[in-house]
């Protein structure tokens, strides 16, 4: 063999054992993804056989108040979404959460909902087979035709000039309603540090006076399993109100010796109320 022919054949062993290194490193990396994927396949089963916890705040708030709630569950293995609520019409909020029920989750869903957003996840809920249980916290529970209106003056009259500072919002012609500095240090995140009160209070989202007195239609708690968490320093819902409004629904109640933020002032019993919800799915 002259060296020509030797060096051609020199040649042809580099690009064979470059070729087959190349070949051999990208089954090792298929097999990784392989694993990888029966991993990652076997955490989702693992997450998925427990519902997902949809969290729906209510008025004059954000989700932020969940958050110590939603790392708490999320370290027992479930998904949980938080929903933005829109805040500008009962009817149109409730559909709206239907649709991100649809597009966001897959499988059960336990609803949770603070506030005005107990309201809307029990509308929601009434049209999703896929929901199996409600959470309720410091939530208004209407009947089919209530308004939140309706309801809020079990607790007595409500002075609209005294708590709320009114803005017309030009797009639907509806008036927003900002709580006050006052109403909401006292009536709203009272019991809290003054640091949280102030961290509140600048996220505060305005609902519309529309969305408050807008007849509810259907309601799951007919015929689904509920929870009710009620605060005896709620001084936003009445809590004889909040305790009626968990029987007539046939709601597990639980009390706290918090405010209206149960969620941030005792996220431990909440987290425990929404897994005992969650089990029963």
């Amino acid at each position: 063999m002259n060296l020509s022919s030797t060096a051609k054949l020199s040649k042809r062993i580099r690009i064979g054992g470059v070729a087959v290194g190349a070949a051999l490193a990208i089954t090792a990396l298929a097999g990784c993804a392989s694993t990888d994927a029966a991993t990652t396949d076997s955490n989702d089963l693992d997450t998925t056989a427990k519902p997902t916890i949809v969290m729906v705040h209510g008025a004059w708030s954000d989700a932020s108040p969940f958050d110590e709630v939603g790392s708490q569950l999320r370290e027992n293995g479930y998904a949980v979404v938080n929903f933005a609520n829109p805040l500008r019409a009962l009817g149109a909020d409730t559909s709206y959460l239907n649709s991100f029920l649809e597009t966001r989750t897959e499988g059960p869903v336990v609803l949770v909902g603070h506030s005005y957003g107990g309201a809307v996840i029990g509308g929601a809920a009434a049209a999703d087979p896929d929901v199996k249980a409600l959470v309720y916290l410091n939530a208004f529970v209407p009947e089919t035709g209530e308004t939140i209106l309706d309801l809020a003056a079990h607790g007595g009259p409500v002075d609209a000039a005294a708590l709320f500072d009114m803005a017309e919002f030009p797009g639907d012609h509806n008036v927003d309603l900002y709580l006050k500095p006052e109403p909401f240090a006292g009536g709203f995140a009272n019991g809290l540090s003054e640091d949280q009160q102030a961290e509140y209070f600048t996220k505060q989202r305005p609902i519309t006076y529309a969305a408050l007195s807008e007849p509810a239609g259907d309601q799951a708690w007919k015929t689904l399993p509920s929870w009710y968490v009620a605060s005896t320093e709620d001084h936003s819902i009445d809590i004889d109100t909040q305790r009626w409004m968990a029987e007539r629904a046939g709601s597990t109640l639980t009390e706290v010796d918090a405010s209206h933020l149960s969620m941030v002032a005792e996220p431990e019993t909440v987290t425990g109320v929404i897994k005992d919800a969650a089990a029963t799915t």
